[in-house]
């Protein structure tokens, strides 16, 4: 285990992959559960399998990944020397030991959801109070690392405003907590570090390719976005297609002008790939509100949502990881079988839960999406545990 705890993206990313399959095991076997009740039954947590499905996912799963990326590459950023461990361990005790209380709470531990909570609050605390020192010791501006800094910032009010429902307060403050962990924390994260590291990336390996990421393009959508939180959590669906029609040109735009025009390693593929969700989420959002303002009918359902989370974070989260893995492991920056095959899987299981929400028996998609989940990131996960659980094939430190 001590190679895990040598560096924070070793440590997050390692708990990161243990948090991906338990969710999703939990979810799918839930899901199978409540649509066949005959083939075994599941107990209803007390907070709705479904809020707490997302806030396991937003605050827990890809949070792991988040922090330990975070973690190693501010210092970078800035400058300055890596974090000593001591200073990112208690982040992964929190994120893990909430997660895994979590589950046992939902699988039938009474103390476990408030428990689960209080340590994956301790954890986030935690954590960003270690980014945000290191924003205030910085001698320049690292404007990057601001922006992430106020996306986390928004998480954890989104995580704060989970707890005072788990406490007992209004569904709203669930509600909220799954919008802020979705379009305050997620999507301005990602769309952060797309702007600042995909054409870095495509610079060094597409010859001729020059990176374009001015700070104003980065604000805009960071506005836009948003824009699109503020009108959800005022339930304002018929109007949100004023923030999704210029994220959708936005969107496009972005893929247009950042997709390499030469050859490009599938490394550097999947990260665009991944990034052409965005247009086609703004699409199914921006058709989901006009639907809505025509007729009142709220015609998609969570497929906008889900074209998001699994077509653009599930994908980017794999292409990203995968890199990070294989470069700062000691190995060839190169696409191995099972991340493709884990990239490949989850565009089918995207369109799988997006047009499960089209048909007569969603819920029976959306189990085989979720079992289809695990088989497609359950070999990649394994892999990445097995290389955090050894040492740099380079012999390297870290």
């Amino acid at each position: 285990m001590r190679h895990v705890l040598q560096a924070p993206h070793r440590l997050m990313f390692f708990i990161g992959a243990g948090n991906v399959f338990l969710a999703m095991a939990w979810w799918a076997a839930w899901l199978v559960s409540a649509r066949w009740p005959g083939v075994f039954r599941m107990a209803q947590p007390t907070q709705y399998a479904g809020w707490l499905h997302a806030i396991v996912m937003q605050y827990q799963v890809l949070a792991s990944f988040v922090f330990g990326f975070l973690l190693t590459v501010f210092p970078r950023w800035m400058g300055l020397p890596d974090l000593p461990r001591a200073r990112y361990v208690p982040v992964g005790i929190g994120v893990f030991g909430g997660q895994v209380a979590t589950l046992c709470g939902v699988l039938g531990w009474a103390p476990g959801v408030p428990v689960g909570l209080a340590l994956t609050l301790a954890g986030w605390t935690w954590g960003l109070a270690q980014l945000a020192m290191l924003v205030v010791r910085e001698r320049g501006t690292t404007w990057h690392a601001r922006s992430c800094l106020t996306a986390l910032t928004l998480g954890w009010i989104g995580l704060c405003a989970w707890a005072m429902y788990v406490a007992g307060g209004s569904p709203l403050w669930a509600f909220a907590a799954i919008k802020l962990g979705t379009f305050g924390f997620l999507l301005p994260m990602y769309l952060t570090v797309a702007h600042r590291m995909f054409p870095f990336f495509a610079g060094n390996a597409v010859p001729g390719y020059t990176p374009w990421r001015p700070l104003w393009l980065l604000a805009l959508a960071f506005a836009l976005v948003l824009l699109h939180l503020v009108l959800e959590l005022f339930h304002a669906y018929a109007w949100s297609w004023a923030a999704d029609m210029p994220l959708l040109m936005l969107t496009t735009y972005l893929c247009w002008r950042w997709w390499p025009r030469g050859k490009a390693p599938d490394l550097l593929l999947v990260l665009f790939l991944g990034l052409a969700w965005l247009p086609v989420t703004f699409a199914l959002f921006f058709a989901q509100s006009v639907a809505y303002l025509l007729t009142g009918v709220y015609m998609l359902g969570r497929a906008p949502a889900h074209a998001l989370f699994i077509g653009f974070f599930g994908s980017v989260l794999v292409a990203m990881v995968t890199r990070v893995t294989q470069g700062h492991s000691g190995r060839p920056l190169v696409m191995p079988p099972v991340a493709w095959f884990a990239f490949a899987s989850l565009q089918v299981v995207a369109v799988v839960r997006i047009a499960a929400e089209l048909t007569q028996d969603p819920m029976r998609w959306q189990a085989i999406a979720a079992i289809g989940w695990l088989i497609a990131l359950g070999p990649w996960a394994l892999r990445l545990g097995r290389i955090y659980l050894a040492p740099r094939i380079d012999g390297k430190p870290g």
